[in-house]
């Protein structure tokens, strides 16, 4: 009964904090980021642990699969678009995936961050179905990994409008390779606000990331390591 009201929970909260989000449109109000903090403030006041609540959210965290195939049909209604700007796409997106490794090795190394958490943070920026086993193979820790492959979702989606408007970021193909290179999945949701165009454009940008980043991630991290 916990369990299944645990799935109801989290399905109600969410849909409160979108409505919440629509209403006032502020960044921190971000329906993903909201859920999470009521959830775990539940969770924390009443008691119940992660395994219990995950005996029931993980019908929810099952549904990730067949929402990630479903980005599929804006990918086949902007395919025209998609082709004609093939070039900048994948130049932005290996840019993106070169420019984020080196960055992040040049910040740990600077900050003297142990081995393994080195590790851990080069696959950031990397969709975390595709950044765990990147972490394990080059020495990492996946569930490591997968929190900073949230933090990276959740940053991009806070910040993401900002940034454009400082960048004077404003076509589909700028918006969407930044951010969907950089903070994959989450990001995303974000970039829903600005139409399907810009939307389909990060999918694209986060599809390339993981797949550039299966073959480039472990040969940077064999180079400086």
């Amino acid at each position: 009964m916990i369990a299944i009201g645990m799935i109801i929970a989290t399905i109600l909260i969410f849909i409160g904090m979108t409505f919440v989000y629509r209403r006032f449109t502020y960044p921190l109000l971000l329906p993903i980021l909201t859920t999470t903090i009521v959830l775990v403030v539940i969770l924390s006041l009443s008691g119940v642990s992660y395994d219990t609540y995950m005996s029931g959210a993980k019908w929810i965290d099952g549904m990730l699969g067949p929402a990630v195939v479903g980005m599929a049909y804006p990918l086949y209604t902007q395919r025209e678009k998609i082709i004609k700007n093939k070039v900048p796409i994948i130049l932005g997106v290996t840019v993106a995936m070169l420019s984020g490794l080196i960055s992040i090795a040049i910040l740990s190394k600077l900050m003297s961050f142990e081995d393994f958490l080195q590790r851990s943070l080069l696959p950031k920026s990397i969709t975390s179905p595709i950044a765990m086993p990147i972490s394990e193979s080059i020495g990492g820790i996946p569930a490591l990994t997968a929190v900073f492959v949230i933090l990276a979702g959740l940053i991009g989606a806070l910040t993401g409008s900002f940034l454009f408007k400082l960048c004077r970021i404003d076509t589909a193909i700028g918006r969407g390779i930044s951010v969907g290179s950089a903070s994959h999945g989450i990001g995303l949701s974000k970039l829903a606000e600005y139409g399907e165009e810009t939307m389909t454009m990060g999918s694209v940008a986060m599809t390339l990331s993981a797949i550039l980043g299966a073959f480039i991630c472990p040969i940077f991290a064999l180079i400086i390591f």
